[in-house]
């Protein structure tokens, strides 16, 4: 086993030696060969000949034999190349290359580029900035360092830099510089944001604040009572430049290190405060003046603690509450909600979805896959001291509230009063289960606000994260884009199984569609048999009905016939012989007094009646 300093040697060698500047990517391969870092070398960089000795695992790698008389001495590695090269078997030696290391230094309004080995040490990088500010080593203060203040004669390799760094200079004993465009750089850092690093003294927290330039320092120290509880009278700091004497200063013009600056808060002890409390009940009481700038120091003369007193401002500006409590419908509540927000923090802000959680589900889950997003809930509450903060720096940031009107549903409640915060338990209850419920009934007061990561899953909707108000705009923004590479990774699934199911239903409506147009098919080609069935049965019917009339007729006029006169009669007979259009002939005599409707007749008693049938006469021809 290899100690956590040889693992730290053998992370930097291995580094020096393959160009591996991803430290994870290094750890991953030392740690596949042991911490062997031969082995790890040699599976980066393969070597081809020679023996390479590790001085960590005391292991020897013998390739073939080495001969000087058959190999030309080696050319000189380039940079890029192996730190390891072949050597005579009688000794084995690791070479270690210099690392090159990249540091980037603010000033003021300056960046300057400085590249050193990490043989050097940090005396050498200020006498670089020496050259290139023009700022004596003894007034410079050089800041960045993740390990904290460092000494000058710290080596670079010692503190384990990656190859990019990030410094910047604070010079406290120089006065800002003076030009003749002062008010335009004023004007420029009044549109500056500055980092403010506090740190309270008493609980030993860091709470990093952004501010513009045109803020107070009496809005900072406000800022930080909301954090620390501390009244502002009673806040001891240390950090201000010597020119910040007055509160109402901007930090533009306050003398701050820009982009950050860091403070110390904490307490200020006050033995005589039960004597002089006792002093100033009997003492009478005069209003001196209403101006801004004494409102908390007078409060002390009227026996009022400054905490009291900021409280009772802070409520004077809040008239009205965040959300009505008991309201009926959610909705309305959310209205409220939203103009009170605009009116405390500003227009910049989240787009808070108006509506029921349940109608926030669906907007968000109950769509296609590629019009999914991620349901943010917001979880507000007036009596946390973290809330003021945390919405005016975090939640009102242009960064996260483009980033969540991109890719959220952003749904908010209120849960200052009891009744409100009842109703979102039971709701909660409801929708993400009773473990969820409880983790936010156990929430006490100081760690709100909440933000709630909730993404849809099939039939369920899971918590994805619980981000609480004690947070910076960095982390608040590195928690999101995580929580959506995961919403993302499901979705893609979820997209593929859409797709899938799409094609299946519409393969599925595309055989249905087949299936009944094949049906109406098969109905209209029986439906037009059945028609032409009742046509033909129609048609018989008729032409029956037809011959029945025709032979009625036949028969009517056979009957109605006089009789047919004998050879020997005393009137003339006469005998006509009439061929029928099938080559038969159809004999009868007359009386020559009939008449020739009597020949129809008896033609049409045979079943040629006249109407269809003409009667002509052989020489001449003519139609009788």
């Amino acid at each position: 086993m290899t100690s956590n300093m040889d693992r730290e040697m053998i992370l930097a060698d291995f580094q020096a030696c393959t160009g591996i500047e991803n430290i994870d990517e290094a750890i991953t391969l030392l740690e596949q060969n042991n911490w062997d870092l031969v082995a790890a070398i040699n599976g980066v960089i393969p070597q081809e000949n020679g023996i390479l000795q590790s001085d960590y695992g005391g292991e020897t790698i013998s390739g073939p034999a080495f001969d000087p008389a058959s190999h030309p001495a080696p050319a000189p590695a380039p940079s890029s190349s192996s730190a390891f090269r072949p050597v005579m078997p009688s000794r084995q030696i690791v070479e270690r290359q210099p690392r090159m290391l990249d540091f980037r230094v603010e000033y003021r309004d300056r960046n300057v580029d400085v590249v050193l080995e990490d043989s050097c040490t940090v005396g050498e990088i200020k006498q670089i900035l020496e050259n290139e500010l023009q700022i004596p080593v003894s007034k410079m203060l050089l800041k960045g360092w993740k390990t904290g203040d460092v000494e000058d004669s710290t080596v670079l390799k010692s503190l384990h830099l990656p190859k990019n760094n990030s410094l910047y200079v604070l010079t406290p004993d120089l006065p800002p510089p003076s030009s003749s465009s002062h008010s335009g750089a004023l004007q420029e850092s009044l549109n500056q944001n500055f980092m403010l690093i506090i740190t309270h003294r008493e609980v030993q927290r860091e709470y990093n604040l952004n501010f513009s330039g045109s803020s107070t320092i009496q809005e900072v120290k406000r800022n930080v009572y909301d954090l620390t509880s501390i009244p502002v009278r009673h806040q001891l700091w240390e950090g201000w430049p010597t020119s910040a004497t007055d509160d109402s200063m901007c930090l533009a013009e306050s003398g701050l290190s820009y982009p950050c600056h860091r403070l110390t808060v904490g307490r200020r002890s006050s033995p005589a405060q039960t004597q002089e409390q006792s002093e100033e009940q009997s003492t009478d009481v005069h209003m001196v003046s209403d101006s801004d700038g004494d409102d908390f120091e007078d409060a002390s003369e009227f026996g009022v603690d400054d905490g009291e007193v900021f409280g009772m401002a802070s409520s004077a500006l809040r008239k009205s509450p965040m959300m009505p409590e008991n309201a009926e419908n959610e909705g309305d509540a959310l209205l409220q909600f939203t103009a009170e927000f605009s009116s405390r923090y500003g227009d910049c802000h989240p787009v808070f979805f108006i509506g029921s959680l349940e109608a926030a589900f669906q907007e968000a889950f109950y769509v296609k896959a590629r019009d999914r997003k991620l349901l943010a809930i917001y979880l507000h509450h007036d009596e946390s001291v973290l809330t003021n903060v945390f919405c005016s720096q975090m939640l009102c940031a242009e960064s996260i509230v483009s980033y969540l009107s991109q890719n959220f549903i952003t749904w908010a409640w209120d849960l200052t009063k009891d009744a409100n915060r009842a109703r979102f338990l039971t709701m909660c209850n409801r929708h993400f289960g009773s473990v969820v419920a409880q983790t936010i009934r156990t929430q006490k007061t100081d760690q709100f606000p909440l933000f709630l990561i909730i993404m849809g899953k099939r039939s369920s909707n899971e918590v994805l994260n619980v981000i609480q108000g004690n947070t910076t705009v960095d982390e608040l923004m590195m928690r999101l884009m995580a929580a959506m590479e995961i919403f993302t990774a499901q979705q893609q699934e979820d997209i593929k199984d859409e797709d899938e199911r799409e094609a299946r239903e519409n393969v599925k409506r595309e055989q249905d569609e087949a299936y009944r147009l094949s049906l109406e098919a098969d109905r209209a080609k029986r439906e037009a048999h059945e028609r032409e069935m009742a046509e033909q049965f129609r048609l018989e019917q008729i032409r029956k009905e037809q011959e029945e009339e025709r032979e009625a007729i036949r028969l009517s006029l056979e009957q109605a016939l006089p009789p047919e006169p004998k050879e020997e009669n005393a009137e003339p007979v006469s005998k006509l012989r009439i061929r029928t259009p099938s080559g038969e002939f159809l004999e009868r005599r007359f009386l020559a007094s009939n008449k020739l409707q009597i020949v129809f007749d008896f033609v049409a008693s045979k079943g040629f009646p006249w109407d269809e049938f003409k009667l002509l006469s052989t020489f001449p021809r003519r139609d009788a």
